[in-house]
């Protein structure tokens, strides 16, 4: 995947490339997640901390991932949830970094709930590069490349047309660590269900994400996840051609924070609502 001869100095691998390898990790964890999701009831999982859990499943399938990127790419940096989430961030705009979630939507797993996903992101000199959500239940891939668009199962897809925020579907995640966030989020929540056709919540960040670059969902907003939730998704969203911002309606780093996607024209809507009080 990178020159190593001895022509010329060392090139990066390009987005194309990048992106062969989070496919090929993403598609072996989840044959490991389809397979395992039968046995459902009987796999272990255990408290990380409150309403937050992990499964030998979750365990399993970065492994898988682990696999495949690091015999491709054995000098690439790796931040993943359950097993290398300690990378410092200044590290994170240096080279080649996957930035990995082998099961979003957990919970909803363990239940037999099929929203759940794979999330793969790359990032090149901390640049989101290359990503690969595959909703593991449906069956349907979604991958993006800097420059080179968004797509779902290879075919072409773009944020929703849909102008009107009355018209708007809007994707939500609710607050369930730490218990003082949610006041607030309710105050969030009421204005943007007064304001719109409608408010979903189904569990899986990347997911929803996926669903704002394929025109399902106007916007999303969640108040804090993770750069392993987002990582993906953020460059999906705007290779669609839709917006992802924080809260304030800054840039989104990939780190740990609140996001606001969607299209252009009701981006900037649910940005305003969000910090009226």
């Amino acid at each position: 995947m990178t020159d190593r001869s001895n022509s010329g100095p060392i090139s990066a691998p390009s987005p194309a490339a990048l992106l062969a390898v989070a496919l090929d990790a993403g598609k072996a964890a989840a044959a490991v997640i389809r397979d395992a999701a039968p046995g459902v009831r009987s796999i272990e999982w255990r408290v990380k901390k409150p309403a937050d859990f992990v499964s030998e499943v979750d365990v399993a399938a970065e492994a898988a991932i682990l696999a495949i990127v690091q015999s491709a790419l054995p000098e690439a940096g790796i931040l993943a949830e359950e097993s290398a989430s300690t990378m410092a961030p200044e590290r994170r705009d240096a080279g080649v970094v996957f930035v990995i979630d082998p099961l979003d939507g957990t919970t909803n797993f363990l239940h037999g709930y099929p929203e759940y996903a794979v999330s793969i992101g790359v990032l090149l000199g901390g640049v989101p590069t290359a990503a690969v959500i595959i909703d593991v239940a449906l069956g349907e891939i979604f991958t993006a490349t800097a420059g080179g668009g968004a797509f779902m199962n290879g075919e072409p897809i773009c944020v929703s047309p849909i102008d009107d925020p009355r018209r708007a579907l809007v994707g939500t995640g609710f607050p369930f660590t730490n218990v003082e966030d949610v006041d607030p989020y309710a105050r969030q929540l009421a204005r943007i269900m007064k304001g719109t056709a409608g408010v979903r919540r189904a569990g899986a960040a990347a997911l929803d994400l996926a669903a704002v670059a394929s025109g399902r969902f106007e916007a999303f907003w969640e108040t804090v996840l993770s750069p392993w939730d987002i990582a993906a998704g953020i460059l999906l969203v705007r290779e669609a051609g839709g917006l992802v911002t924080d809260l304030t309606g800054a840039p989104c780093p990939v780190s740990r924070t609140g996001i606001v996607a969607g299209s252009p024209a009701v981006h900037g809507w649910l940005i305003r609502e969000l910090r009226a009080e």
